[in-house]
Protein backbone atom coordinates (compact mmCIF):
# COMPACT_ATOMS: atom_id res chain seq x y z
CA UNK A 1 0.00 0.00 0.00
CA UNK A 2 2.77 2.41 0.90
CA UNK A 3 4.45 1.75 -2.43
CA UNK A 4 1.26 2.72 -4.23
CA UNK A 5 1.01 5.91 -2.23
CA UNK A 6 4.65 6.77 -2.92
CA UNK A 7 4.10 6.12 -6.62
CA UNK A 8 1.11 8.48 -6.69
CA UNK A 9 3.10 11.18 -4.91
CA UNK A 10 6.05 10.76 -7.23
CA UNK A 11 3.81 11.01 -10.29
CA UNK A 12 2.19 14.22 -9.10
CA UNK A 13 5.49 15.85 -8.17
CA UNK A 14 7.02 14.91 -11.52
CA UNK A 15 3.94 16.27 -13.29
CA UNK A 16 4.23 19.53 -11.35
CA UNK A 17 7.88 20.06 -12.23
CA UNK A 18 7.29 18.97 -15.83
CA UNK A 19 4.77 21.77 -16.20
CA UNK A 20 7.08 24.11 -14.30
CA UNK A 21 9.98 23.29 -16.61
CA UNK A 22 7.94 24.15 -19.70
CA UNK A 23 8.00 27.75 -18.53
CA UNK A 24 11.65 27.93 -19.50
CA UNK A 25 10.97 26.71 -23.01
CA UNK A 26 7.61 28.26 -23.82
CA UNK A 27 5.95 30.75 -21.50
CA UNK A 28 2.51 32.30 -21.80
CA UNK A 29 1.91 35.97 -21.23
CA UNK A 30 -0.18 36.94 -18.22
CA UNK A 31 -1.69 39.78 -20.25
CA UNK A 32 -2.69 39.89 -23.92
CA UNK A 33 -0.15 41.29 -26.37
CA UNK A 34 -1.02 44.68 -27.86
CA UNK A 35 -2.18 44.75 -31.45
CA UNK A 36 -2.24 47.93 -33.50
CA UNK A 37 -3.98 46.71 -36.63
CA UNK A 38 -7.59 47.62 -37.21
CA UNK A 39 -10.30 45.18 -36.28
CA UNK A 40 -8.50 43.87 -33.22
CA UNK A 41 -10.78 42.89 -30.33
CA UNK A 42 -9.25 42.99 -26.90
CA UNK A 43 -9.87 39.63 -25.20
CA UNK A 44 -11.20 39.43 -21.67
CA UNK A 45 -8.61 38.89 -18.98
CA UNK A 46 -9.11 36.12 -16.43
CA UNK A 47 -7.55 38.20 -13.65
CA UNK A 48 -10.17 39.69 -11.29
CA UNK A 49 -10.72 43.42 -11.72
CA UNK A 50 -9.43 45.75 -8.99
CA UNK A 51 -11.79 46.22 -6.07
CA UNK A 52 -13.07 49.48 -4.68
CA UNK A 53 -11.40 50.69 -1.49
CA UNK A 54 -14.50 49.98 0.61
CA UNK A 55 -14.73 46.42 -0.72
CA UNK A 56 -11.04 45.84 -0.09
CA UNK A 57 -11.57 47.00 3.49
CA UNK A 58 -14.36 44.43 3.78
CA UNK A 59 -11.98 41.71 2.53
CA UNK A 60 -9.45 42.63 5.22
CA UNK A 61 -12.18 42.73 7.87
CA UNK A 62 -13.41 39.29 6.84
CA UNK A 63 -9.83 37.99 7.01
CA UNK A 64 -9.38 39.35 10.54
CA UNK A 65 -12.72 37.95 11.71
CA UNK A 66 -12.11 34.51 10.22
CA UNK A 67 -8.59 34.36 11.66
CA UNK A 68 -9.98 35.32 15.05
CA UNK A 69 -12.78 32.76 14.85
CA UNK A 70 -10.43 30.01 13.69
CA UNK A 71 -8.09 30.72 16.61
CA UNK A 72 -11.03 30.85 19.05
CA UNK A 73 -12.58 27.61 17.77
CA UNK A 74 -9.24 25.77 17.80
CA UNK A 75 -7.82 26.93 21.12
CA UNK A 76 -10.80 28.01 23.24
CA UNK A 77 -13.91 26.07 22.30
CA UNK A 78 -11.89 23.22 20.75
CA UNK A 79 -14.68 22.67 18.23
CA UNK A 80 -13.95 20.67 15.12
CA UNK A 81 -17.51 21.26 13.86
CA UNK A 82 -17.19 25.04 14.10
CA UNK A 83 -13.87 24.91 12.20
CA UNK A 84 -15.52 22.75 9.54
CA UNK A 85 -18.27 25.29 8.86
CA UNK A 86 -15.76 28.14 8.93
CA UNK A 87 -13.75 26.22 6.31
CA UNK A 88 -16.80 26.10 4.04
CA UNK A 89 -17.34 29.84 4.47
CA UNK A 90 -13.69 30.62 3.66
CA UNK A 91 -13.81 28.46 0.54
CA UNK A 92 -16.96 30.20 -0.67
CA UNK A 93 -15.82 33.75 0.16
CA UNK A 94 -12.04 33.80 -0.43
CA UNK A 95 -12.16 31.07 -3.07
CA UNK A 96 -15.19 31.27 -5.33
CA UNK A 97 -16.51 34.76 -4.50
CA UNK A 98 -13.11 36.51 -4.40
CA UNK A 99 -11.74 34.12 -7.07
CA UNK A 100 -8.64 33.33 -5.00
CA UNK A 101 -7.42 36.94 -5.04
CA UNK A 102 -6.12 38.55 -2.84
CA UNK A 103 -4.19 35.44 -1.83
CA UNK A 104 -1.87 35.38 1.18
CA UNK A 105 0.25 32.74 -0.55
CA UNK A 106 0.74 34.80 -3.69
CA UNK A 107 1.36 37.97 -1.66
CA UNK A 108 4.91 36.71 -1.12
CA UNK A 109 5.71 37.86 -4.65
CA UNK A 110 4.30 41.35 -4.13
CA UNK A 111 6.30 41.75 -0.93
CA UNK A 112 9.54 40.73 -2.64
CA UNK A 113 8.91 42.94 -5.68
CA UNK A 114 8.14 45.93 -3.44
CA UNK A 115 11.45 45.43 -1.62
CA UNK A 116 13.55 45.39 -4.80
CA UNK A 117 11.64 47.94 -6.88
CA UNK A 118 11.20 51.34 -5.25
CA UNK A 119 8.72 52.39 -7.96
CA UNK A 120 6.28 49.64 -7.03
CA UNK A 121 3.76 50.62 -4.35
CA UNK A 122 2.36 47.48 -2.76
CA UNK A 123 -1.39 47.70 -2.09
CA UNK A 124 -2.27 47.91 1.59
CA UNK A 125 -4.71 45.01 1.18
CA UNK A 126 -1.98 42.75 -0.18
CA UNK A 127 0.36 43.82 2.63
CA UNK A 128 -2.24 42.97 5.28
CA UNK A 129 -3.12 39.64 3.67
CA UNK A 130 0.55 38.73 3.83
CA UNK A 131 1.23 39.90 7.39
CA UNK A 132 -1.95 39.08 9.33
CA UNK A 133 -1.84 35.26 8.99
CA UNK A 134 1.82 35.32 10.06
CA UNK A 135 1.00 37.43 13.12
CA UNK A 136 -1.81 35.07 14.11
CA UNK A 137 0.52 32.10 13.57
CA UNK A 138 3.07 33.68 15.90
CA UNK A 139 0.45 33.88 18.65
CA UNK A 140 -1.95 30.99 17.97
CA UNK A 141 -0.28 28.58 15.54
CA UNK A 142 -1.36 27.83 11.97
CA UNK A 143 -5.04 28.63 12.45
CA UNK A 144 -4.96 30.32 9.04
CA UNK A 145 -4.37 26.86 7.58
CA UNK A 146 -7.06 25.37 9.82
CA UNK A 147 -10.05 27.09 8.26
CA UNK A 148 -9.20 30.37 6.48
CA UNK A 149 -6.93 29.68 3.50
CA UNK A 150 -9.04 28.80 0.43
CA UNK A 151 -6.28 26.61 -0.99
CA UNK A 152 -6.28 24.56 2.19
CA UNK A 153 -10.07 24.65 2.47
CA UNK A 154 -10.69 23.06 -0.93
CA UNK A 155 -8.33 20.22 0.02
CA UNK A 156 -9.67 19.91 3.56
CA UNK A 157 -13.22 19.28 2.38
CA UNK A 158 -12.37 16.45 -0.01
CA UNK A 159 -10.33 14.28 2.36
CA UNK A 160 -12.09 10.92 2.08
CA UNK A 161 -9.88 8.09 3.32
CA UNK A 162 -6.60 9.65 4.46
CA UNK A 163 -3.60 7.36 4.49
CA UNK A 164 -0.36 7.94 6.28
CA UNK A 165 2.90 8.07 4.40
CA UNK A 166 6.22 7.04 5.82
CA UNK A 167 8.14 9.59 7.85
CA UNK A 168 11.20 9.48 5.59
CA UNK A 169 9.11 10.21 2.49
CA UNK A 170 7.28 13.06 4.22
CA UNK A 171 10.58 14.58 5.35
CA UNK A 172 12.03 14.28 1.85
CA UNK A 173 9.02 15.87 0.17
CA UNK A 174 9.07 18.55 2.87
CA UNK A 175 12.16 20.03 1.19
CA UNK A 176 10.16 21.01 -1.92
CA UNK A 177 8.34 24.00 -0.32
CA UNK A 178 11.73 25.56 0.48
CA UNK A 179 12.77 25.14 -3.16
CA UNK A 180 9.50 26.65 -4.33
CA UNK A 181 9.82 29.56 -1.89
CA UNK A 182 13.38 30.27 -3.03
CA UNK A 183 12.45 30.18 -6.72
CA UNK A 184 9.42 32.38 -6.06
CA UNK A 185 11.61 35.01 -4.40
CA UNK A 186 14.25 34.81 -7.14
CA UNK A 187 11.78 35.21 -10.02
CA UNK A 188 9.87 38.00 -8.28
CA UNK A 189 13.05 39.87 -7.34
CA UNK A 190 14.35 39.78 -10.92
CA UNK A 191 10.99 40.79 -12.39
CA UNK A 192 10.73 37.54 -14.32
CA UNK A 193 7.34 36.21 -13.25
CA UNK A 194 4.93 35.70 -10.39
CA UNK A 195 5.13 31.92 -10.51
CA UNK A 196 2.75 31.25 -7.62
CA UNK A 197 -0.08 32.99 -9.46
CA UNK A 198 0.83 31.28 -12.70
CA UNK A 199 1.09 27.80 -11.19
CA UNK A 200 -1.73 27.94 -8.62
CA UNK A 201 -3.42 24.53 -9.11
CA UNK A 202 -6.82 25.60 -7.72
CA UNK A 203 -7.34 29.13 -9.04
CA UNK A 204 -8.75 27.68 -12.26
CA UNK A 205 -11.60 26.15 -10.27
CA UNK A 206 -12.16 29.37 -8.32
CA UNK A 207 -12.38 31.44 -11.52
CA UNK A 208 -14.12 28.76 -13.58
CA UNK A 209 -11.48 28.95 -16.26
CA UNK A 210 -7.81 28.11 -16.84
CA UNK A 211 -5.57 26.31 -19.29
CA UNK A 212 -6.10 22.59 -19.70
CA UNK A 213 -2.71 21.85 -18.12
CA UNK A 214 -3.54 23.79 -14.97
CA UNK A 215 -7.02 22.28 -14.67
CA UNK A 216 -5.47 18.85 -15.05
CA UNK A 217 -2.88 19.65 -12.40
CA UNK A 218 -5.55 20.89 -9.99
CA UNK A 219 -7.66 17.80 -10.65
CA UNK A 220 -4.66 15.58 -9.90
CA UNK A 221 -4.08 17.35 -6.59
CA UNK A 222 -7.74 16.98 -5.64
CA UNK A 223 -7.80 13.35 -6.69
CA UNK A 224 -4.70 12.63 -4.64
CA UNK A 225 -6.15 14.70 -1.80
CA UNK A 226 -8.86 12.08 -1.33
CA UNK A 227 -6.21 9.77 0.09
CA UNK A 228 -3.16 11.95 0.86
CA UNK A 229 -4.45 14.73 3.11
CA UNK A 230 -3.67 18.23 1.81
CA UNK A 231 -0.80 17.39 -0.57
CA UNK A 232 -0.32 20.97 -1.76
CA UNK A 233 -0.26 22.41 1.78
CA UNK A 234 2.22 19.83 3.06
CA UNK A 235 4.56 19.35 0.12
CA UNK A 236 4.44 22.52 -2.00
CA UNK A 237 2.99 25.61 -0.34
CA UNK A 238 5.76 28.24 0.01
CA UNK A 239 3.72 30.37 2.42
CA UNK A 240 3.47 27.31 4.66
CA UNK A 241 7.21 27.58 5.23
CA UNK A 242 6.78 31.06 6.72
CA UNK A 243 3.72 30.01 8.72
CA UNK A 244 5.62 27.03 10.08
CA UNK A 245 8.46 29.26 11.25
CA UNK A 246 6.01 31.55 13.05
CA UNK A 247 3.99 28.68 14.53
CA UNK A 248 7.12 27.03 15.88
CA UNK A 249 7.48 29.94 18.31
CA UNK A 250 3.76 30.57 18.86
CA UNK A 251 2.79 31.84 22.30
CA UNK A 252 -0.33 29.66 22.39
CA UNK A 253 -0.89 26.51 20.39
CA UNK A 254 -3.51 23.78 20.25
CA UNK A 255 -2.92 20.77 22.47
CA UNK A 256 -4.24 17.30 21.86
CA UNK A 257 -5.73 17.06 25.32
CA UNK A 258 -7.36 19.86 27.34
CA UNK A 259 -5.84 18.38 30.51
CA UNK A 260 -2.94 16.13 31.45
CA UNK A 261 -2.10 13.48 28.86
CA UNK A 262 -2.83 9.96 30.13
CA UNK A 263 -0.93 8.35 27.22
CA UNK A 264 -3.85 6.24 26.10
CA UNK A 265 -2.43 6.26 22.55
CA UNK A 266 -5.87 6.80 21.03
CA UNK A 267 -4.74 9.98 19.28
CA UNK A 268 -1.64 8.38 17.79
CA UNK A 269 -3.23 7.59 14.43
CA UNK A 270 -5.80 10.41 14.40
CA UNK A 271 -3.78 13.00 12.46
CA UNK A 272 -3.80 12.50 8.66
CA UNK A 273 -0.93 14.99 8.34
CA UNK A 274 1.57 13.13 10.50
CA UNK A 275 1.85 16.13 12.84
CA UNK A 276 1.57 14.28 16.18
CA UNK A 277 4.82 13.65 18.01
CA UNK A 278 4.88 10.53 20.14
CA UNK A 279 6.52 10.30 23.59
CA UNK A 280 10.28 9.89 23.42
CA UNK A 281 12.11 8.40 26.42
CA UNK A 282 15.44 9.66 27.59
CA UNK A 283 18.29 8.11 25.62
CA UNK A 284 20.92 5.98 27.26
CA UNK A 285 24.38 7.57 27.76
CA UNK A 286 25.98 5.52 24.96
CA UNK A 287 23.40 6.60 22.42
CA UNK A 288 23.61 10.15 23.73
CA UNK A 289 27.34 10.29 23.00
CA UNK A 290 26.83 8.96 19.48
CA UNK A 291 24.06 11.50 18.89
CA UNK A 292 26.27 14.35 20.05
CA UNK A 293 29.05 13.22 17.74
CA UNK A 294 26.66 12.97 14.78
CA UNK A 295 25.21 16.37 15.60
CA UNK A 296 28.67 17.95 15.74
CA UNK A 297 29.52 16.49 12.32
CA UNK A 298 26.31 17.80 10.77
CA UNK A 299 26.81 21.27 12.23
CA UNK A 300 30.33 21.25 10.82
CA UNK A 301 28.91 20.34 7.41
CA UNK A 302 26.57 23.33 7.32
CA UNK A 303 29.13 25.75 5.80
CA UNK A 304 30.05 23.13 3.21
CA UNK A 305 26.41 22.62 2.23
CA UNK A 306 25.90 26.38 1.97
CA UNK A 307 28.96 26.81 -0.26
CA UNK A 308 28.14 23.82 -2.47
CA UNK A 309 24.53 24.97 -2.78
CA UNK A 310 25.67 28.49 -3.66
CA UNK A 311 28.03 27.16 -6.33
CA UNK A 312 25.29 25.01 -7.89
CA UNK A 313 22.81 27.88 -7.80
CA UNK A 314 25.24 30.30 -9.45
CA UNK A 315 25.79 27.82 -12.28
CA UNK A 316 22.06 27.56 -12.90
CA UNK A 317 21.84 31.20 -13.91
CA UNK A 318 21.45 30.38 -17.61
CA UNK A 319 18.42 28.03 -17.44
CA UNK A 320 16.76 30.00 -14.64
CA UNK A 321 17.16 33.35 -16.40
CA UNK A 322 15.28 32.14 -19.48
CA UNK A 323 12.06 32.87 -17.65
CA UNK A 324 12.90 36.59 -17.91
CA UNK A 325 11.47 38.26 -21.07
CA UNK A 326 14.67 40.24 -21.76
CA UNK A 327 16.73 37.06 -21.85
CA UNK A 328 14.26 35.31 -24.13
CA UNK A 329 14.15 38.28 -26.47
CA UNK A 330 17.96 38.58 -26.60
CA UNK A 331 18.35 34.88 -27.39
CA UNK A 332 15.72 35.14 -30.14
CA UNK A 333 17.41 38.18 -31.68
CA UNK A 334 20.78 36.42 -31.62
CA UNK A 335 19.54 33.31 -33.44
CA UNK A 336 17.83 35.54 -36.01
CA UNK A 337 20.96 37.64 -36.53
CA UNK A 338 23.24 34.67 -37.10
CA UNK A 339 20.75 33.02 -39.42
CA UNK A 340 19.90 29.96 -37.33
CA UNK A 341 16.20 30.56 -37.87
CA UNK A 342 14.09 32.23 -40.52
CA UNK A 343 11.13 32.61 -38.18
CA UNK A 344 10.60 35.75 -36.16
CA UNK A 345 8.43 36.39 -33.13
CA UNK A 346 6.11 39.24 -32.27
CA UNK A 347 8.55 40.35 -29.58
CA UNK A 348 11.56 40.40 -31.91
CA UNK A 349 9.62 42.26 -34.61
CA UNK A 350 8.42 44.82 -32.06
CA UNK A 351 11.98 45.27 -30.81
CA UNK A 352 13.42 45.80 -34.29
CA UNK A 353 10.68 48.29 -35.14
CA UNK A 354 11.89 50.55 -32.32
CA UNK A 355 15.29 50.97 -33.97
CA UNK A 356 17.10 50.22 -30.71
CA UNK A 357 20.61 48.80 -31.31
CA UNK A 358 20.94 45.11 -30.50
CA UNK A 359 23.92 45.88 -28.29
CA UNK A 360 21.65 47.69 -25.84
CA UNK A 361 19.42 44.65 -25.63
CA UNK A 362 22.42 42.35 -25.12
CA UNK A 363 23.83 44.59 -22.38
CA UNK A 364 20.46 44.56 -20.61
CA UNK A 365 20.32 40.77 -20.93
CA UNK A 366 23.84 40.51 -19.52
CA UNK A 367 22.77 42.61 -16.54
CA UNK A 368 19.79 40.32 -15.96
CA UNK A 369 22.02 37.25 -16.23
CA UNK A 370 24.32 38.72 -13.57
CA UNK A 371 21.31 39.24 -11.32
CA UNK A 372 20.40 35.60 -11.73
CA UNK A 373 23.96 34.55 -10.99
CA UNK A 374 23.88 36.47 -7.71
CA UNK A 375 20.33 35.39 -6.94
CA UNK A 376 21.09 31.78 -7.84
CA UNK A 377 24.06 31.81 -5.48
CA UNK A 378 21.88 33.12 -2.66
CA UNK A 379 19.14 30.64 -3.51
CA UNK A 380 21.56 27.73 -3.53
CA UNK A 381 23.11 28.83 -0.25
CA UNK A 382 19.65 29.14 1.31
CA UNK A 383 18.64 25.67 0.17
CA UNK A 384 21.93 24.22 1.36
CA UNK A 385 21.34 25.81 4.76
CA UNK A 386 17.75 24.53 4.94
CA UNK A 387 18.82 21.03 3.94
CA UNK A 388 21.57 21.05 6.56
CA UNK A 389 19.21 22.33 9.26
CA UNK A 390 16.73 19.62 8.32
CA UNK A 391 19.43 16.99 8.89
CA UNK A 392 20.39 18.63 12.17
CA UNK A 393 16.79 18.68 13.40
CA UNK A 394 16.37 15.00 12.52
CA UNK A 395 19.49 14.11 14.46
CA UNK A 396 18.33 15.87 17.62
CA UNK A 397 16.35 13.56 19.87
CA UNK A 398 14.11 15.50 22.22
CA UNK A 399 12.68 13.90 25.33
CA UNK A 400 8.87 14.03 25.45
CA UNK A 401 6.59 12.64 28.10
CA UNK A 402 3.30 13.13 26.28
CA UNK A 403 1.74 13.11 22.84
CA UNK A 404 2.18 16.59 21.39
CA UNK A 405 1.41 18.33 18.08
CA UNK A 406 4.37 19.33 15.96
CA UNK A 407 4.07 23.10 16.07
CA UNK A 408 5.68 23.55 12.66
CA UNK A 409 3.49 21.17 10.68
CA UNK A 410 0.26 21.11 12.74
CA UNK A 411 -2.66 22.76 10.91
CA UNK A 412 -4.72 23.16 14.12
CA UNK A 413 -7.55 21.26 12.40
CA UNK A 414 -8.88 19.85 15.73
CA UNK A 415 -9.25 16.29 14.42
CA UNK A 416 -7.28 14.80 17.29
CA UNK A 417 -9.56 16.31 19.96
CA UNK A 418 -12.32 13.76 19.53
CA UNK A 419 -9.92 10.87 20.16
CA UNK A 420 -8.88 12.10 23.60
CA UNK A 421 -10.78 10.70 26.64
CA UNK A 422 -9.90 13.86 28.55
CA UNK A 423 -11.70 15.87 25.90
CA UNK A 424 -14.81 13.74 26.35
CA UNK A 425 -14.69 14.40 30.09
CA UNK A 426 -14.41 18.12 29.42
CA UNK A 427 -17.46 18.03 27.16
CA UNK A 428 -19.50 16.16 29.77
CA UNK A 429 -18.61 18.73 32.42
CA UNK A 430 -19.43 21.69 30.21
Amino acid sequence: MMRKIASILLFIILLWFLIFSTLFAQTKNRFPKPEFESGYIQPQTTTPAPREAALEAIDVAVLVVTLGLASYFALKTRSRRALFFLTIFSLVYFGFYRKGCVCSVGAIQNMVFALVDSTYAIPVTVLLFFILPLVFALFFGRTFCAAVCPLGAIQELIILRPMKISAWLAQTLGIIPYVYLGLTILFAATGSAFVICRLDPFVGFFRFGASFDMLLLGACFLLMGLFIARPYCRFLCPYGVLLGWMSRFSKWHVTITPDDCIQCRLCEESCPFGAIQTPAPKVVPESHRLSKRRLAILIGLLPVLILVGGWIGANLDTPLSRLHPTIRLAEQVIVEDIGKTNETTEESRAFRSTGTPSTELFNAALSVREQFETGGRLLGGFLGLMFGLKLVSLSIRRTRKDYEPDRTTCFSCARCFSYCPQEHLRLKKS
